[in-house]
Protein backbone atom coordinates (compact mmCIF):
# COMPACT_ATOMS: atom_id res chain seq x y z
CA UNK A 1 0.00 0.00 0.00
CA UNK A 2 1.09 3.58 -0.57
CA UNK A 3 2.21 6.28 1.85
CA UNK A 4 0.73 9.80 2.07
CA UNK A 5 3.27 12.50 1.11
CA UNK A 6 2.86 16.24 1.43
CA UNK A 7 6.04 17.29 -0.41
CA UNK A 8 5.83 16.82 -4.16
CA UNK A 9 8.99 18.00 -5.95
CA UNK A 10 7.27 17.48 -9.31
CA UNK A 11 4.47 20.02 -8.69
CA UNK A 12 6.37 22.67 -10.71
CA UNK A 13 5.56 20.62 -13.83
CA UNK A 14 2.01 22.03 -13.69
CA UNK A 15 3.46 25.34 -14.93
CA UNK A 16 4.56 23.55 -18.12
CA UNK A 17 1.61 21.23 -18.65
CA UNK A 18 -0.16 22.03 -21.92
CA UNK A 19 2.84 24.06 -23.08
CA UNK A 20 5.94 21.85 -22.90
CA UNK A 21 4.10 18.53 -22.55
CA UNK A 22 0.57 17.15 -22.59
CA UNK A 23 0.73 13.73 -20.90
CA UNK A 24 0.63 12.73 -17.25
CA UNK A 25 4.43 12.90 -17.25
CA UNK A 26 6.77 14.55 -19.76
CA UNK A 27 8.97 12.37 -21.95
CA UNK A 28 12.72 12.47 -21.31
CA UNK A 29 13.29 15.04 -24.13
CA UNK A 30 10.41 17.19 -22.84
CA UNK A 31 11.89 17.01 -19.33
CA UNK A 32 15.30 18.13 -20.60
CA UNK A 33 13.78 21.07 -22.49
CA UNK A 34 11.88 22.13 -19.35
CA UNK A 35 15.06 22.04 -17.28
CA UNK A 36 16.95 24.03 -19.94
CA UNK A 37 14.20 26.67 -19.84
CA UNK A 38 14.57 26.91 -16.04
CA UNK A 39 18.38 26.79 -15.80
CA UNK A 40 19.88 27.62 -19.24
CA UNK A 41 23.32 28.68 -17.97
CA UNK A 42 23.72 26.07 -15.25
CA UNK A 43 26.52 23.53 -15.86
CA UNK A 44 25.05 20.23 -17.02
CA UNK A 45 27.82 17.78 -18.03
CA UNK A 46 31.41 18.10 -16.72
CA UNK A 47 34.62 16.08 -16.99
CA UNK A 48 38.23 16.69 -15.96
CA UNK A 49 40.34 15.82 -19.04
CA UNK A 50 42.63 16.72 -17.21
CA UNK A 51 41.33 20.30 -16.98
CA UNK A 52 37.66 20.96 -16.31
CA UNK A 53 35.46 20.86 -19.43
CA UNK A 54 31.77 21.71 -18.96
CA UNK A 55 28.67 22.05 -21.10
CA UNK A 56 25.82 24.12 -19.71
CA UNK A 57 22.20 23.15 -20.38
CA UNK A 58 21.85 25.40 -23.42
CA UNK A 59 25.08 24.10 -24.97
CA UNK A 60 24.10 20.51 -24.19
CA UNK A 61 20.69 20.94 -25.81
CA UNK A 62 22.28 22.28 -29.02
CA UNK A 63 24.58 19.25 -29.30
CA UNK A 64 21.76 16.82 -28.47
CA UNK A 65 19.46 18.34 -31.11
CA UNK A 66 22.28 18.18 -33.69
CA UNK A 67 22.74 14.45 -33.00
CA UNK A 68 18.96 13.95 -33.29
CA UNK A 69 18.90 15.73 -36.67
CA UNK A 70 21.78 13.57 -37.90
CA UNK A 71 20.05 10.37 -36.75
CA UNK A 72 16.86 11.46 -38.52
CA UNK A 73 18.86 12.14 -41.70
CA UNK A 74 20.13 8.56 -41.49
CA UNK A 75 16.59 7.21 -41.41
CA UNK A 76 16.15 6.76 -37.65
CA UNK A 77 12.52 7.33 -36.80
CA UNK A 78 10.18 6.86 -33.88
CA UNK A 79 10.70 3.41 -32.33
CA UNK A 80 14.00 2.54 -34.06
CA UNK A 81 16.77 1.09 -31.87
CA UNK A 82 20.19 2.73 -31.48
CA UNK A 83 22.92 1.35 -29.19
CA UNK A 84 25.54 3.17 -27.11
CA UNK A 85 28.48 1.63 -25.29
CA UNK A 86 31.46 3.31 -23.69
CA UNK A 87 33.00 4.68 -20.54
CA UNK A 88 31.37 7.49 -18.58
CA UNK A 89 31.65 10.61 -20.73
CA UNK A 90 29.52 13.68 -21.53
CA UNK A 91 29.45 12.30 -25.10
CA UNK A 92 27.72 9.16 -23.80
CA UNK A 93 24.85 11.18 -22.33
CA UNK A 94 24.61 13.36 -25.46
CA UNK A 95 24.29 10.18 -27.55
CA UNK A 96 21.67 8.76 -25.17
CA UNK A 97 19.56 11.92 -25.26
CA UNK A 98 20.11 12.47 -28.99
CA UNK A 99 18.61 9.06 -29.68
CA UNK A 100 15.53 9.90 -27.61
CA UNK A 101 15.22 13.36 -29.20
CA UNK A 102 15.14 11.58 -32.58
CA UNK A 103 12.20 9.49 -31.35
CA UNK A 104 14.39 6.40 -31.12
CA UNK A 105 14.88 3.75 -28.45
CA UNK A 106 18.26 3.75 -26.71
CA UNK A 107 20.05 0.45 -25.99
CA UNK A 108 22.79 1.13 -23.39
CA UNK A 109 25.38 -1.67 -23.32
CA UNK A 110 28.01 -2.47 -20.70
CA UNK A 111 31.35 -1.46 -22.24
CA UNK A 112 33.17 -4.13 -20.20
CA UNK A 113 31.48 -6.95 -22.08
CA UNK A 114 33.44 -8.99 -24.58
CA UNK A 115 32.89 -8.04 -28.22
CA UNK A 116 30.99 -11.27 -28.85
CA UNK A 117 28.58 -10.45 -26.01
CA UNK A 118 28.09 -6.90 -27.27
CA UNK A 119 27.45 -8.29 -30.77
CA UNK A 120 24.71 -10.51 -29.38
CA UNK A 121 22.96 -7.64 -27.59
CA UNK A 122 23.12 -5.40 -30.68
CA UNK A 123 21.66 -8.21 -32.79
CA UNK A 124 18.98 -9.06 -30.21
CA UNK A 125 17.82 -5.43 -30.05
CA UNK A 126 18.03 -4.96 -33.85
CA UNK A 127 20.06 -1.78 -33.30
CA UNK A 128 20.78 0.09 -36.53
CA UNK A 129 23.50 2.49 -35.34
CA UNK A 130 26.16 2.19 -32.63
CA UNK A 131 27.84 4.94 -30.62
CA UNK A 132 31.06 3.46 -29.25
CA UNK A 133 34.25 4.51 -27.44
CA UNK A 134 37.78 4.24 -28.77
CA UNK A 135 38.46 0.79 -27.31
CA UNK A 136 35.94 -0.91 -29.60
CA UNK A 137 35.75 1.53 -32.49
CA UNK A 138 38.21 -0.32 -34.76
CA UNK A 139 36.54 -3.67 -34.07
CA UNK A 140 33.12 -2.41 -35.14
CA UNK A 141 34.32 -0.56 -38.21
CA UNK A 142 35.75 -3.90 -39.37
CA UNK A 143 32.96 -6.13 -38.02
CA UNK A 144 29.87 -3.98 -38.27
CA UNK A 145 27.48 -6.83 -39.09
CA UNK A 146 24.03 -5.33 -39.66
CA UNK A 147 25.00 -1.96 -38.18
CA UNK A 148 24.59 0.92 -40.62
CA UNK A 149 26.83 3.49 -38.89
CA UNK A 150 29.58 3.46 -36.23
CA UNK A 151 30.09 6.76 -34.38
CA UNK A 152 32.96 7.49 -31.98
CA UNK A 153 32.46 8.95 -28.51
CA UNK A 154 36.12 9.96 -28.44
CA UNK A 155 37.48 12.96 -30.33
CA UNK A 156 40.13 12.23 -32.94
CA UNK A 157 38.95 8.69 -33.67
CA UNK A 158 36.75 8.26 -36.74
CA UNK A 159 33.50 10.20 -36.99
CA UNK A 160 33.13 12.12 -33.73
CA UNK A 161 29.71 12.56 -32.17
CA UNK A 162 30.08 16.33 -31.62
CA UNK A 163 30.72 16.80 -35.34
CA UNK A 164 27.35 15.34 -36.30
CA UNK A 165 24.44 17.44 -37.60
CA UNK A 166 21.66 17.25 -40.11
CA UNK A 167 19.15 19.52 -41.84
CA UNK A 168 16.22 20.97 -39.96
CA UNK A 169 13.36 18.49 -40.04
CA UNK A 170 9.98 17.74 -38.50
CA UNK A 171 10.96 14.80 -36.30
CA UNK A 172 8.10 12.71 -34.93
CA UNK A 173 8.50 12.76 -31.17
CA UNK A 174 7.81 9.91 -28.76
CA UNK A 175 4.93 10.04 -26.29
CA UNK A 176 5.23 9.06 -22.64
CA UNK A 177 3.90 5.54 -23.17
CA UNK A 178 6.46 4.82 -25.91
CA UNK A 179 9.45 2.61 -25.31
CA UNK A 180 12.48 4.72 -24.34
CA UNK A 181 15.18 2.18 -23.49
CA UNK A 182 16.03 -1.51 -23.52
CA UNK A 183 18.36 -2.38 -20.66
CA UNK A 184 19.96 -5.80 -20.76
CA UNK A 185 20.34 -7.34 -17.33
CA UNK A 186 22.95 -9.87 -18.45
CA UNK A 187 25.78 -10.01 -20.93
CA UNK A 188 26.03 -13.78 -21.02
CA UNK A 189 26.09 -15.74 -24.24
CA UNK A 190 22.75 -17.29 -23.35
CA UNK A 191 19.43 -15.66 -24.22
CA UNK A 192 19.78 -11.94 -23.34
CA UNK A 193 16.99 -10.50 -21.22
CA UNK A 194 16.16 -6.92 -22.20
CA UNK A 195 14.10 -4.82 -19.79
CA UNK A 196 11.74 -2.49 -21.68
CA UNK A 197 11.33 0.90 -20.00
CA UNK A 198 9.01 3.62 -21.28
CA UNK A 199 9.44 7.38 -20.96
CA UNK A 200 6.76 7.26 -18.25
CA UNK A 201 8.69 4.58 -16.35
CA UNK A 202 11.91 6.60 -16.33
CA UNK A 203 10.52 10.10 -15.75
CA UNK A 204 7.95 9.11 -13.11
CA UNK A 205 10.58 7.19 -11.15
CA UNK A 206 12.97 10.11 -11.39
CA UNK A 207 10.52 12.55 -9.80
CA UNK A 208 8.79 10.15 -7.41
CA UNK A 209 12.12 9.08 -5.90
CA UNK A 210 12.54 12.71 -4.82
CA UNK A 211 9.26 12.51 -2.90
CA UNK A 212 10.44 10.30 -0.05
CA UNK A 213 11.50 13.13 0.65
CA UNK A 214 14.97 13.29 -0.87
CA UNK A 215 15.73 16.92 -1.51
CA UNK A 216 17.67 17.41 -4.76
CA UNK A 217 18.67 20.99 -5.56
CA UNK A 218 19.57 22.61 -8.87
CA UNK A 219 22.84 23.66 -7.20
CA UNK A 220 23.83 20.05 -6.52
CA UNK A 221 26.80 18.37 -8.17
CA UNK A 222 26.37 14.64 -8.80
CA UNK A 223 29.30 12.29 -9.35
CA UNK A 224 29.04 9.53 -11.96
CA UNK A 225 31.65 6.89 -11.14
CA UNK A 226 29.63 3.69 -11.57
CA UNK A 227 28.96 2.53 -15.16
CA UNK A 228 26.26 4.80 -16.54
CA UNK A 229 24.66 2.07 -18.67
CA UNK A 230 23.44 0.46 -15.45
CA UNK A 231 19.92 1.42 -14.40
CA UNK A 232 21.04 2.67 -10.96
CA UNK A 233 23.53 5.26 -12.26
CA UNK A 234 21.44 6.02 -15.34
CA UNK A 235 18.43 7.05 -13.25
CA UNK A 236 19.80 8.09 -9.87
CA UNK A 237 22.68 10.16 -11.26
CA UNK A 238 22.15 11.03 -14.94
CA UNK A 239 18.35 11.38 -15.15
CA UNK A 240 17.98 12.88 -11.65
CA UNK A 241 20.57 15.51 -12.61
CA UNK A 242 18.79 16.65 -15.77
CA UNK A 243 15.41 16.69 -14.01
CA UNK A 244 16.51 19.30 -11.49
CA UNK A 245 19.06 21.47 -13.29
CA UNK A 246 21.94 19.99 -11.31
CA UNK A 247 25.41 19.17 -12.67
CA UNK A 248 26.91 15.72 -13.25
CA UNK A 249 30.67 15.21 -13.09
CA UNK A 250 32.00 12.08 -14.79
CA UNK A 251 34.62 10.01 -12.97
CA UNK A 252 37.12 8.04 -15.03
CA UNK A 253 38.45 5.33 -12.73
CA UNK A 254 36.97 3.19 -9.95
CA UNK A 255 40.11 3.87 -7.90
CA UNK A 256 39.63 5.31 -4.42
CA UNK A 257 42.49 7.86 -4.68
CA UNK A 258 41.19 9.18 -8.02
CA UNK A 259 37.62 9.33 -6.72
CA UNK A 260 38.65 11.37 -3.66
CA UNK A 261 40.63 13.74 -5.91
CA UNK A 262 37.60 14.26 -8.16
CA UNK A 263 35.26 14.83 -5.20
CA UNK A 264 37.49 17.62 -3.90
CA UNK A 265 38.14 19.32 -7.26
CA UNK A 266 34.51 19.22 -8.38
CA UNK A 267 33.06 20.04 -4.94
CA UNK A 268 30.64 17.14 -5.34
CA UNK A 269 27.52 17.33 -3.15
CA UNK A 270 25.69 14.11 -4.14
CA UNK A 271 27.70 10.89 -4.06
CA UNK A 272 25.94 7.74 -5.20
CA UNK A 273 27.77 4.45 -5.03
CA UNK A 274 27.69 0.77 -4.15
CA UNK A 275 28.54 -0.71 -0.73
CA UNK A 276 32.04 -1.69 -1.86
CA UNK A 277 32.92 1.96 -2.58
CA UNK A 278 31.56 3.27 0.71
CA UNK A 279 33.21 0.44 2.66
CA UNK A 280 36.61 1.31 1.19
CA UNK A 281 36.28 5.04 1.88
CA UNK A 282 35.09 4.41 5.45
CA UNK A 283 37.86 1.88 6.07
CA UNK A 284 40.38 4.55 5.08
CA UNK A 285 38.80 7.05 7.49
CA UNK A 286 38.80 4.55 10.36
CA UNK A 287 42.45 3.62 9.69
CA UNK A 288 43.36 7.30 9.88
CA UNK A 289 41.53 7.70 13.20
CA UNK A 290 43.12 4.57 14.68
CA UNK A 291 46.56 5.86 13.68
CA UNK A 292 46.10 8.66 16.22
CA UNK A 293 46.40 6.11 19.01
CA UNK A 294 43.92 4.12 21.14
CA UNK A 295 43.08 6.99 23.52
CA UNK A 296 42.32 9.52 20.79
CA UNK A 297 40.48 6.89 18.72
CA UNK A 298 38.38 5.93 21.74
CA UNK A 299 37.49 9.57 22.38
CA UNK A 300 36.60 10.16 18.72
CA UNK A 301 34.46 7.01 18.67
CA UNK A 302 32.60 8.26 21.74
CA UNK A 303 32.07 11.65 20.10
CA UNK A 304 30.77 9.91 16.95
CA UNK A 305 28.25 7.98 19.04
CA UNK A 306 27.06 11.23 20.66
CA UNK A 307 26.81 12.92 17.26
CA UNK A 308 24.75 10.05 15.87
CA UNK A 309 22.44 10.06 18.87
CA UNK A 310 21.78 13.82 18.56
CA UNK A 311 21.13 13.51 14.84
CA UNK A 312 18.81 10.53 15.20
CA UNK A 313 16.80 11.78 18.19
CA UNK A 314 16.73 15.56 17.72
CA UNK A 315 17.13 15.89 13.93
CA UNK A 316 20.16 18.16 14.37
CA UNK A 317 23.40 17.33 12.56
CA UNK A 318 26.43 18.35 14.67
CA UNK A 319 28.78 15.92 12.92
CA UNK A 320 29.76 18.24 10.05
CA UNK A 321 31.31 20.69 12.56
CA UNK A 322 32.60 18.10 15.02
CA UNK A 323 34.37 16.04 12.37
CA UNK A 324 35.04 18.66 9.71
CA UNK A 325 38.78 17.92 9.87
CA UNK A 326 38.11 14.22 9.21
CA UNK A 327 35.78 14.91 6.29
CA UNK A 328 38.19 17.46 4.81
CA UNK A 329 41.05 14.97 4.84
CA UNK A 330 38.80 12.31 3.27
CA UNK A 331 37.65 14.78 0.55
CA UNK A 332 34.06 14.47 1.78
CA UNK A 333 33.60 17.96 3.22
CA UNK A 334 31.44 19.17 0.32
CA UNK A 335 29.19 16.08 0.30
CA UNK A 336 25.59 16.79 1.29
CA UNK A 337 24.13 13.35 0.76
CA UNK A 338 25.55 9.87 0.09
CA UNK A 339 23.23 7.25 -1.36
CA UNK A 340 24.08 3.57 -1.43
CA UNK A 341 22.37 1.16 -3.81
CA UNK A 342 23.02 -1.86 -5.97
CA UNK A 343 23.42 -4.24 -3.02
CA UNK A 344 23.02 -4.62 0.75
CA UNK A 345 24.91 -2.21 3.01
CA UNK A 346 25.82 -3.12 6.58
CA UNK A 347 23.86 -1.01 9.13
CA UNK A 348 27.17 -0.35 10.92
CA UNK A 349 28.51 1.43 7.80
CA UNK A 350 25.27 3.41 7.44
CA UNK A 351 25.52 4.44 11.10
CA UNK A 352 29.14 5.62 11.00
CA UNK A 353 28.63 7.92 8.00
CA UNK A 354 25.68 9.54 9.72
CA UNK A 355 27.70 9.88 12.92
CA UNK A 356 30.39 11.71 10.95
CA UNK A 357 27.79 14.24 9.85
CA UNK A 358 27.03 13.04 6.33
CA UNK A 359 23.38 12.53 5.42
CA UNK A 360 23.77 8.93 4.32
CA UNK A 361 20.83 6.95 3.03
CA UNK A 362 20.24 3.83 1.00
CA UNK A 363 17.63 2.81 -1.50
CA UNK A 364 16.38 -0.27 -3.26
CA UNK A 365 15.09 -1.25 -6.65
CA UNK A 366 15.87 -3.29 -9.72
CA UNK A 367 16.24 -2.66 -13.42
CA UNK A 368 12.65 -3.82 -13.93
CA UNK A 369 11.44 -0.93 -11.71
CA UNK A 370 13.47 1.83 -13.44
CA UNK A 371 14.99 1.16 -10.72
CA UNK A 372 14.10 3.05 -7.50
CA UNK A 373 11.11 1.90 -5.42
CA UNK A 374 12.30 2.66 -1.87
CA UNK A 375 14.68 5.21 -0.39
CA UNK A 376 15.41 6.29 3.16
CA UNK A 377 14.22 9.82 3.95
CA UNK A 378 17.19 11.93 5.02
CA UNK A 379 15.40 13.17 8.15
CA UNK A 380 13.67 9.89 9.03
CA UNK A 381 16.16 7.20 8.06
CA UNK A 382 16.22 3.73 9.56
CA UNK A 383 19.65 2.16 9.56
CA UNK A 384 18.54 -1.43 9.03
CA UNK A 385 16.02 -0.58 6.31
CA UNK A 386 16.51 -0.06 2.56
CA UNK A 387 14.00 2.76 2.82
CA UNK A 388 10.39 3.82 2.76
CA UNK A 389 8.43 3.01 -0.36
CA UNK A 390 8.26 5.84 -2.88
CA UNK A 391 5.00 7.63 -3.72
CA UNK A 392 2.67 5.74 -6.09
CA UNK A 393 4.46 2.43 -5.41
CA UNK A 394 2.06 -0.33 -4.40
CA UNK A 395 4.12 -2.92 -2.52
CA UNK A 396 3.12 -6.22 -0.91
CA UNK A 397 4.84 -9.21 0.68
CA UNK A 398 3.89 -12.47 -1.02
CA UNK A 399 3.33 -15.54 1.17
CA UNK A 400 5.01 -14.18 4.35
CA UNK A 401 6.47 -16.68 6.86
CA UNK A 402 6.32 -16.48 10.66
CA UNK A 403 8.80 -13.55 10.61
CA UNK A 404 6.70 -11.73 8.02
CA UNK A 405 9.31 -12.46 5.36
CA UNK A 406 8.17 -13.22 1.86
CA UNK A 407 8.83 -12.18 -1.72
CA UNK A 408 8.54 -8.44 -2.41
CA UNK A 409 6.04 -7.67 -5.20
CA UNK A 410 5.23 -4.23 -6.63
CA UNK A 411 3.00 -2.20 -8.94
CA UNK A 412 3.52 1.38 -10.03
CA UNK A 413 4.20 3.73 -12.95
CA UNK A 414 7.92 2.82 -12.85
CA UNK A 415 7.37 -0.92 -13.43
CA UNK A 416 8.65 -2.12 -16.82
CA UNK A 417 6.54 -3.04 -19.83
CA UNK A 418 8.21 -6.46 -19.86
CA UNK A 419 11.17 -8.28 -21.39
CA UNK A 420 11.93 -7.53 -25.04
CA UNK A 421 10.50 -10.22 -27.33
CA UNK A 422 10.13 -12.59 -24.35
CA UNK A 423 6.38 -12.91 -23.62
CA UNK A 424 6.66 -16.13 -21.60
CA UNK A 425 9.41 -14.76 -19.32
CA UNK A 426 7.41 -11.55 -18.93
CA UNK A 427 4.27 -13.44 -17.91
CA UNK A 428 6.24 -15.52 -15.38
CA UNK A 429 7.59 -12.35 -13.73
CA UNK A 430 4.13 -10.98 -12.90
CA UNK A 431 1.46 -12.31 -10.56
CA UNK A 432 -2.01 -12.98 -12.00
CA UNK A 433 -3.18 -9.61 -10.60
CA UNK A 434 -0.31 -7.68 -12.23
CA UNK A 435 2.34 -7.31 -9.51
CA UNK A 436 6.00 -7.60 -10.49
CA UNK A 437 7.77 -10.38 -8.59
CA UNK A 438 11.15 -8.94 -7.58
CA UNK A 439 12.77 -12.21 -6.49
CA UNK A 440 13.88 -10.45 -3.31
CA UNK A 441 12.82 -11.54 0.16
CA UNK A 442 11.93 -9.06 2.87
CA UNK A 443 9.31 -7.58 5.18
CA UNK A 444 7.73 -4.17 5.84
CA UNK A 445 7.09 -2.38 9.12
CA UNK A 446 3.99 -0.38 10.04
CA UNK A 447 5.46 2.80 8.57
CA UNK A 448 6.04 1.10 5.19
CA UNK A 449 9.80 0.84 5.46
CA UNK A 450 11.20 -2.19 3.66
CA UNK A 451 13.76 -4.58 5.16
CA UNK A 452 15.49 -7.03 2.83
CA UNK A 453 16.77 -10.42 3.93
CA UNK A 454 18.13 -11.76 0.64
CA UNK A 455 17.37 -13.20 -2.76
CA UNK A 456 14.83 -16.01 -2.94
CA UNK A 457 17.15 -18.14 -5.07
CA UNK A 458 20.06 -17.69 -2.60
CA UNK A 459 18.12 -18.79 0.49
CA UNK A 460 19.55 -21.72 2.46
CA UNK A 461 17.22 -24.14 4.28
CA UNK A 462 18.90 -25.84 7.24
CA UNK A 463 18.18 -29.35 8.47
CA UNK A 464 15.97 -27.86 11.19
CA UNK A 465 13.86 -26.20 8.51
CA UNK A 466 15.10 -22.70 9.27
CA UNK A 467 15.56 -20.21 6.43
CA UNK A 468 19.00 -18.59 6.27
CA UNK A 469 19.56 -15.50 4.12
CA UNK A 470 23.24 -15.28 3.06
CA UNK A 471 23.20 -11.51 2.57
CA UNK A 472 22.32 -10.97 6.25
CA UNK A 473 25.46 -12.87 7.28
CA UNK A 474 27.68 -11.26 4.64
CA UNK A 475 26.75 -7.83 6.02
CA UNK A 476 28.51 -8.74 9.27
CA UNK A 477 31.88 -8.82 7.48
CA UNK A 478 31.78 -5.44 5.74
CA UNK A 479 34.04 -3.55 8.16
CA UNK A 480 36.83 -6.11 8.53
CA UNK A 481 39.90 -4.84 6.65
CA UNK A 482 41.20 -8.39 6.25
CA UNK A 483 38.24 -9.39 4.06
CA UNK A 484 38.29 -8.36 0.41
CA UNK A 485 35.30 -10.50 -0.67
CA UNK A 486 32.87 -12.67 1.25
CA UNK A 487 30.26 -15.08 -0.07
CA UNK A 488 28.01 -17.18 2.16
CA UNK A 489 26.41 -20.32 0.78
CA UNK A 490 25.13 -23.72 1.82
CA UNK A 491 27.02 -26.96 1.40
CA UNK A 492 25.95 -30.58 1.80
CA UNK A 493 27.50 -32.11 4.91
CA UNK A 494 25.89 -35.54 4.49
CA UNK A 495 24.92 -36.69 0.98
CA UNK A 496 22.62 -39.43 2.24
CA UNK A 497 20.75 -37.26 4.71
CA UNK A 498 21.13 -34.15 2.54
CA UNK A 499 22.18 -32.23 5.62
CA UNK A 500 23.01 -28.63 4.65
CA UNK A 501 25.40 -26.41 6.59
CA UNK A 502 26.82 -22.94 5.98
CA UNK A 503 30.24 -22.04 4.62
CA UNK A 504 32.07 -18.77 4.00
CA UNK A 505 34.15 -18.24 0.86
CA UNK A 506 36.62 -15.46 1.59
CA UNK A 507 39.19 -13.78 -0.60
CA UNK A 508 41.60 -12.02 1.80
CA UNK A 509 42.51 -8.39 1.22
CA UNK A 510 45.92 -8.48 -0.54
CA UNK A 511 46.72 -5.00 0.80
CA UNK A 512 46.06 -5.89 4.44
CA UNK A 513 48.96 -5.36 6.86
CA UNK A 514 49.24 -6.62 10.44
CA UNK A 515 50.12 -4.51 13.48
CA UNK A 516 53.81 -4.66 12.49
CA UNK A 517 52.87 -3.24 9.06
CA UNK A 518 53.79 -6.55 7.47
CA UNK A 519 51.90 -8.75 5.03
CA UNK A 520 50.73 -11.71 7.14
CA UNK A 521 51.70 -15.25 6.22
CA UNK A 522 49.08 -17.63 4.83
CA UNK A 523 48.91 -19.40 8.20
CA UNK A 524 48.52 -16.15 10.14
CA UNK A 525 45.82 -14.94 7.74
CA UNK A 526 43.89 -18.19 8.22
CA UNK A 527 44.10 -17.79 12.00
CA UNK A 528 42.84 -14.21 11.71
CA UNK A 529 39.94 -15.18 9.41
CA UNK A 530 39.02 -18.04 11.77
CA UNK A 531 38.95 -15.52 14.61
CA UNK A 532 36.75 -13.15 12.58
CA UNK A 533 34.29 -15.97 11.83
CA UNK A 534 34.23 -16.89 15.52
CA UNK A 535 33.45 -13.25 16.37
CA UNK A 536 30.69 -13.06 13.74
CA UNK A 537 29.22 -16.41 14.80
CA UNK A 538 28.74 -15.05 18.31
CA UNK A 539 26.38 -12.43 16.89
CA UNK A 540 24.37 -14.91 14.82
CA UNK A 541 21.49 -17.21 15.64
CA UNK A 542 22.52 -20.88 16.15
CA UNK A 543 21.05 -21.93 12.80
CA UNK A 544 22.95 -19.12 11.00
CA UNK A 545 26.43 -20.02 12.25
CA UNK A 546 29.24 -20.62 9.77
CA UNK A 547 30.77 -24.08 10.10
CA UNK A 548 33.36 -24.03 7.30
CA UNK A 549 35.85 -21.53 5.88
CA UNK A 550 37.19 -21.66 2.31
CA UNK A 551 40.04 -19.25 1.55
CA UNK A 552 40.26 -18.27 -2.12
CA UNK A 553 43.53 -17.54 -3.92
CA UNK A 554 41.83 -15.41 -6.57
CA UNK A 555 39.01 -12.85 -6.35
CA UNK A 556 35.53 -13.97 -7.32
CA UNK A 557 34.08 -12.61 -10.55
CA UNK A 558 32.04 -9.44 -10.07
CA UNK A 559 29.45 -7.46 -11.99
CA UNK A 560 30.14 -3.89 -13.10
CA UNK A 561 28.31 -2.69 -9.97
CA UNK A 562 30.72 -4.71 -7.82
CA UNK A 563 28.42 -7.53 -6.79
CA UNK A 564 29.78 -11.06 -6.71
CA UNK A 565 28.43 -13.31 -9.44
CA UNK A 566 27.13 -16.10 -7.26
CA UNK A 567 26.81 -18.53 -10.14
CA UNK A 568 30.53 -18.27 -10.90
CA UNK A 569 32.15 -19.07 -7.55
Amino acid sequence: MGVPYTEKPWEFLEDFRGKAFTGQWPTVPEMFRITTTRYPERNCFTIFDPDRISLNYTESLKKIEAVARWLFSKGIKRGDKVAVTGKNLPEWTVAYLGILFAGGVVVPIDYQLRNEETDLLIKTASARILFVDEEKYDYYTQNRGSLEEIISLKKGIGTYIYDLDGPEAKIEQSVETDLAAILFTSGTMGVPKGVMLTHRNIVSDCYLAQGTPLIVLHTDVFYAILPIHHSYTMLAVFIETISTGAEVVFGKKMVTSQILKDLKEAQVTMLLGVPMLFNKVLAGIIRGLKAKGPVVYGLLSFMMAISGFIKKVFGVNPGKKMFGFVLEKASLKSIRICISGGGPLAPSVFRKYNQLGIDFVQGYGLTETSPIITINPVEQYKETSVGRICPQVDMKILNPDERGIGEVIVKGPMVMLGYYNMPEETAATFTPDGYLKTGDLGYMDKENYLYLTGRAKNMIVTESGKNVYPEEIENEFQLFDEVDQILIRGYILDQKLKTERIEALIHPNPEFKNEKDETPSTEDMKKRLDAIILEVNQRLQPYQKISRLVILDRPMEMTTTKKIKRHAE
